[in-house]
């Protein structure tokens, strides 16, 4: 294996070790400090923050059940994915020095790990806080910022695991 290809595969090892450890963080920080990231989904959810003459407050949810529901499903789902991206860098490590092809398939685990938090990111808080319950009108309870700035990691590093190594 060439230099370069073994210094790629270790930077794919970092770059989903980061992506888990991150998640990994976010789910102790959302059951340790549970109610400052409920009031965020609560708010979300409830569109109370959005601009007050816009007409799609008819999409607001206000049942705590409901909040509580969302906000679980969430770090269910952050859960999840940090097993799956630091199961899937463990693998990676493992197979360090592996022939390419195993090493490709070692990927799966941090494939589904990345996919999962794109799901997370992108479909749960650009999509449906961002546009169904119009997170981006409101300058209090917003995170759309965050959500991109996390969304751009996951799909870069999707992009620069899946790419296949170099032969000898």
């Amino acid at each position: 294996m060439y230099p370069t290809a073994f210094l790629l595969r270790i930077a794919k090892l970092i770059f989903v070790l980061a992506i888990g450890f991150m998640a990994l963080l976010i789910v102790i920080g959302n059951t340790t400090d549970y109610y400052t990231n409920y009031y965020f989904v609560e708010h979300v959810m409830k569109m109370d923050t959005i601009f007050p003459d816009s007409n799609i407050h008819y999409r607001s949810i206000n049942n705590h059940v409901l909040f509580h529901a969302a906000y679980i499903l969430i770090i269910a789902l952050e859960a999840t994915m940090a097993f799956f991206c630091l199961k899937g860098s463990w693998l990676l490590f493992k197979n360090l020095k592996s022939a390419p092809e195993t090493f490709h398939t070692a990927k799966n685990w941090a494939i589904a790990g990345l996919i999962l938090g794109i799901i997370i990111w992108f479909l749960g808080f650009e999509v449906i806080g961002g546009e169904w319950f119009a997170m981006w009108q409101s300058t209090t309870w917003n995170g759309l910022a965050s959500a991109e700035r996390i969304l751009s990691f996951l799909v870069l590093t999707l992009i620069f695991i899946q790419f296949k190594d170099e032969t000898i």
